[in-house]
């Protein structure tokens, strides 16, 4: 049986470059008060024998912990999850997350807290003391909750706040969420729609009512009346087929729906079915979040792309500079997304039309 491989540490490293663990520590974490002399010896070492820095090696120093906490909220997420419906927020986020850390030589680690609960502090602070985090990134509808954004201010770690505008303390960032109710809207407005419905999410989220003033905004200045044509929804597929029996069986029905989810999207479109609509023929349908299920629907879904990896990629950035002392931006990020065009948008009915 052949003999197990020694592992490579921190220490032959400092050997092998004859140098201190705390200059080897120093090069790991990319300190300034390096000479690049010694980085290149440094490095040289590390390249020859294979090192890979762990987290602990890189806790040496003792001001970092090369940690940032993401935080989404358990029960939406457990319910996602649980569904298999083709969600894929937390896959995406961990995507731009995880591998921004990574070429900063930092780990991300990821929990659920339930915002309702009465000891979402206990549940946040435990997390905080267990893993020491140098930052943490907030999801909706974590990222406004005042107990949990005083808690990090009060503790003085760096956090981001996607989808907030934040205030006084953490780092806010957008996904343009009015911009890209605007564009949708505008989207149906070029195709000659002059009756568009809208199906919110949440009040819960903030961002449920920047797209209700983005759709607003853009028929604003087309002209056109919005009065019978918001419908009451919360992302889930059931209050999405309710909010479009509802705009459907109106005396004067949309010919257009946006619906801010894709969940809700997938249900305007089986409401349609039901009805005997034709999608796009006499209702198109745009959705929001462009998850992979609406490509594969009949007909596939036109969806505002929401730019979750780049957000949580943008999110570790801020915070990673935040903690090597950069002042914290007194505007909110804003990550602009895209509308993907497929086969449920076209222009109205000839006689709606005209």
């Amino acid at each position: 049986m052949g003999r197990r491989r020694q592992s490579v540490t921190i220490k032959h490293v400092a050997a092998d470059a004859g140098v201190s663990l705390q200059t080897v520590s120093r090069v790991i974490n990319n300190e300034p008060n390096v000479r690049p002399e010694m980085k290149e010896r440094v490095q040289a070492s590390i390249d020859k024998l294979g090192y890979v820095p762990s987290i602990a090696a890189q806790r040496m120093s003792g001001s970092r912990s090369y940690l940032i906490l993401a935080i989404n909220d358990r029960e939406r997420t457990i319910a996602d999850w649980q569904g298999r419906q083709g969600v894929d927020w937390v896959d995406q986020m961990l995507l731009g997350g995880m591998l921004k850390c990574a070429e900063y030589g930092y780990r991300m680690i990821f929990e659920l807290v339930d915002t309702h609960n009465d000891h979402v502090e206990r549940e946040l602070r435990a997390a905080i003391a267990a893993l020491q985090p140098d930052g943490v990134i907030l999801t909706p509808p974590h990222s406004d909750n005042p107990l949990i954004v005083g808690l990090l201010d009060q503790q003085k770690i760096p956090f981001a706040r996607i989808g907030s505008r934040g205030g006084d303390a953490g780092i806010a960032l957008t996904m343009d969420d009015e911009g890209s109710a605007r564009r949708a809207t505008r989207h149906l407005i070029d195709l000659g729609h002059k009756r568009i419905g809208f199906i919110p999410g949440s009040p819960e989220y903030s961002l449920s009512r920047w797209r209700i003033d983005g759709w607003e905004g853009e028929m604003a200045a087309a002209g056109l009346a919005t009065d019978g044509l918001l419908a009451e929804g919360d992302f889930t597929y059931a209050s999405g087929a309710a909010a479009a029996r509802h705009l459907l069986a109106s005396a004067n029905p949309p010919t257009a729906i946006i619906a801010s989810s894709d969940q809700m999207a997938l249900a305007t479109l089986e409401v349609a079915r039901d009805l005997g609509i034709d999608v796009p023929g006499q209702l198109s349908i745009v959705s929001f979040d462009n998850t992979p299920v609406v490509r594969f629907t009949q007909p596939a879904l036109t969806a505002v792309d929401q730019p979750v990896a780049e957000t949580a990629s943008r999110a570790v950035e801020l915070i990673i500079a935040a903690q090597r002392g950069a002042p914290r931006p007194t505007e909110p990020t804003r990550v602009q997304g895209g509308l993907v065009q497929r086969g449920s948008t076209a222009a109205p009915p000839v006689a709606v039309h005209g």
